[in-house]
């Protein structure tokens, strides 16, 4: 017995290495099969790569060009604010210089009357001059002529009846020349016009002259003191004229300095909103540009990512048909040719070899079942350990009833090869159901979880801004509060200034006019010839000279508080125009931004809602990932385990088939050798 189990065990051996066609064949079908799964499990692989790629890449290329929309929308707002700013300060800058203009126009224009009325006044001047000079020389001439009593020219004086006649003997003296007596003639004869214009030309000095010698002179004194008098009146009407000049024109070129000030700031704000502009269309331009080509690479990326899940898909489909061809193609070889495999490579004398070996052999201590039962308890296989057992069942029950215990056996491999080879089948085409599924569900979830992370972020953001956009709304309303309350101030302090102005300047003309009347008063007192007393002339002289400081410095103080009065006005016209334009520029930066944190509050609205129903959308896809994951990876053993141990219990089964193939060409020879034997 011992002998036959070694030769058995070195037949085995023997025979493993030396297999049939068919054999062959099965087993090239079941190397195919397992190289084709493992293709199929590094494309697996390498597409779950891919698709985690493309999340990544949709995700982030989608941040991108939601970040761009931010980016254009603050762009264009920040544009249409410079925008506004350009336009407020080019109102600024023509009103400025149209105000510029006037004031240089009117300081033109004042500066040209102030040369021709001191053109006139230095002509004036000159002209009375020489007419008091001529005048005093006259009356010098004739009050030596007059002390010169019994003198020829004393005589021809007397006799002069007219004022024309007593020059024209004094011109005759040579006591004056014939330029100075034409001056004087003429400035007789136009006060005599004066006068009486209905009378004839010194008519009426003639009564005056007649057998008087001190008349002339009284005449010429006269004409002296008025001449005088008319000097000094056209000295303080010039005075006056340059005081009022000087005040309007120190005014004016105040208005103007300003107003340059106020101009070149204007002009530096409108450089930098031009400026700011300009940086914010060419940030617009250059965000716009890549803003679309983050969208046209976004919908690039859709299209090869939906080509390569269809790629992959189309793939495992033709996959599991090749599967499906090579197992259907080993079951039909398997049923259908193990008969001519038999008879071409098969044993014909097993049934006499049984029986030959019947009452020797344990056949159910055979090579090709220990193989089986140690296969199955390396592989902790049930299924082949019931394979072993019923593998000694049927050598037993055919060795006693003289079947063919090695066809039962074969039979049970075989079965048990188709079993395991469709138990894989199956088992792959559930791996690649829960492969797609898991991957296409637990895509969907990503995306959703995505999309509700993306939306809270939204959320969270436009919330963000809507809250600062609010607290900008809070500061601006703060600082239009407060500029409404300066501006109350310096209305306050205007009306204050105003009803100081209008008081002390009342009171300061009020002064003035009666300092006028008070000199009108001393002057017309002072000048008369006929007083009745020795008047105090030279006290009331210094008086009048007082007074006339007084008037003077009364009249400055005048102009200085009207200057003060004008200048206050131009700076609070000023404060009051700057305070409009800011109240503007922040009120409408107040509308546009409540306007827009409205919006932001109406787009978070939207978008909790948007995720309120990705959540759900959410929820019943984790409810169905739940079930799939208990079908497919809530198992004890793992796909590819499964698939190692099966591959590992076919080619266990099927080198069993070949020990068992071998057996049975030991068992033959062994039978020949023996009826050989009994034959001699």
């Amino acid at each position: 017995m011992k002998v036959v189990v070694a030769i058995l065990a070195l037949a085995a051996v023997a025979h493993a290495s030396d297999a049939n066609p068919i054999e062959k064949v099965l087993q090239m079908l079941g190397d195919l099969q397992g190289k084709i799964t493992s293709e199929g499990t590094a494309a697996q692989k390498v597409y779950d790569e891919f698709a985690e790629f493309c999340e990544d890449r949709s995700r982030n290329v989608g941040f991108e060009i939601k970040t761009g929309k931010q980016e254009v929308k603050d762009l264009n707002a920040a544009i249409q604010k410079e925008a506004a700013t350009q336009e407020s300060l080019n109102a600024q800058i023509e009103e400025l210089s149209s105000a510029i203009a006037t004031d240089e126009a009117d300081l033109s224009a004042a500066t040209a009357i102030r040369a021709k009325e001191n053109t006139a006044f230095k002509a004036e001047e000159k002209d009375l001059t020489d007419v008091i000079g001529t005048l005093e020389r006259a009356i010098g001439i004739l009050e030596k002529e007059m002390a010169k009593t019994g003198s020829a020219s004393m005589m021809q004086l007397q006799s002069a009846s007219t004022v024309a006649q007593a020059l024209s003997v004094m011109v005759e003296a040579h006591s004056v020349t014939s330029d100075d007596a034409v001056k004087l003639t003429a400035l007789v004869q136009s006060q005599s016009s004066e006068e009486d214009a209905s009378d004839s030309l010194g008519a009426p000095a003639a009564a005056v002259y007649k057998g008087k010698s001190g008349g002339i002179i009284d005449t010429m004194q006269n004409l002296f003191e008025k001449a005088e008098a008319q000097l000094e009146e056209a000295r303080k009407t010039e005075n006056k004229a340059n005081q009022a000049y000087q005040m309007l024109a120190a005014s004016l070129k105040d208005e103007i300095k300003y107003a340059d000030a106020d101009l070149n700031k204007a002009k530096k704000a409108l450089g930098a909103a031009a400026e700011a502009q300009a940086t914010a269309e060419g940030d617009l331009a250059v965000t716009t540009k890549d803003l679309d080509t983050d969208v046209s690479t976004l919908a690039t990326l859709h299209q090869d990512c939906m080509k390569g899940a269809e790629d992959f898909e189309a793939e495992t489909k033709s996959r599991g048909e090749e599967l499906k061809a090579l197992s259907t193609a080993k079951q039909i070889i398997s049923e259908m040719s193990a008969g001519a495999a038999d008879q071409s490579y098969g044993l014909e004398q097993v049934s006499f070899l049984q029986s030959s070996l019947t009452s020797g052999v344990d056949l159910a201590n055979f090579e090709a079942v220990r193989f089986v039962r140690d296969l199955a308890h390396r592989q902790n296989s049930p299924a082949l350990a019931q394979l072993a057992t019923r593998m000694a069942q049927a050598i037993r029950s055919g060795s006693q009833s003289g079947g063919d215990p090695f066809g039962k056996v074969k039979e049970l491999i075989k079965n048990m090869i188709e079993k395991l080879l469709s138990d894989a089948q199956a088992d792959a085409t559930e791996h690649a159901f829960c492969t797609k599924e898991m991957a296409e569900t637990e895509a969907k979830k990503a995306e959703k979880e995505a999309t509700i992370e993306k939306l809270s972020t939204s959320a969270d953001s436009m919330t963000a801004k809507s809250n600062k956009l609010k607290e900008q709304v809070a500061e601006l309303q703060k600082q239009l509060a407060s500029l409404a309350g300066s501006g109350a101030e310096a209305d306050r302090i205007r009306s204050e200034e105003k009803a100081a102005y209008d008081a002390n300047s009342a009171e300061m003309e009020k002064g003035i006019e009666g300092v006028k009347l008070a000199l009108k008063v001393l002057n017309d007192y002072y000048s008369k010839d006929d007083k009745s007393h020795s008047s105090a002339d030279g006290a009331g002289g210094g008086i009048i000279g007082l007074l006339e400081v007084c008037e003077s410095d009364f009249t400055k103080g005048l102009a200085e508080m009207t200057a003060t009065e004008r200048t206050a006005v131009a700076e609070y016209e000023q404060l009051s125009q700057a305070n409009a334009i800011e109240k503007a520029t922040k009120e409408q930066d107040e509308k546009y931004k409540t306007k827009e944190s409205k919006g932001l509050d109406k787009s978070t609205s939207e978008t909790n809602s948007d995720k309120a129903t990705t959540q759900q959308e959410l929820d019943a896809v984790l409810a169905y990932y739940k079930g799939l994951k208990g079908r497919c990876v809530a198992k004890a053993e793992t796909h590819s385990e499964r698939v190692a141990r099966r591959e590992a219990e076919v080619a266990g089964l099927k080198e069993a088939l070949s020990i068992l193939e071998g057996e049975a060409v030991l068992l033959q020879k062994t039978a020949k050798h023996t009826l050989r034997g009994r034959a001699f």
